[in-house]
């Protein structure tokens, strides 16, 4: 999703890489893609897609992902 872009450089999207247990749900709800997976661990692949929706802090059951909807 390269071309969504709202601004770029100012997502406040965090992932704690140490408290990721691999449940791939990010990458699930994410509508833009900013997650994959690799090695059983979620990886951000494109930060500046984030919109701040909070859906992938929402779903994460292992508190791996932080974002502050709306600051960027």
């Amino acid at each position: 999703m390269k071309n969504l872009r709202y601004l770029d450089n100012v997502s406040t999207l965090v992932l704690d890489d140490e408290k990721c247990v691999g449940c791939s749900l990010c990458t699930e709800v994410c509508p833009h893609a900013v997650f994959e997976m690799a090695q059983n661990r979620a990886l951000i692949v494109d930060l500046n897609a984030c919109m701040e929706c909070g859906a992938c802090v929402t779903n994460c059951p292992s508190g791996a992902i932080s974002v502050s909807p709306g600051v960027g």
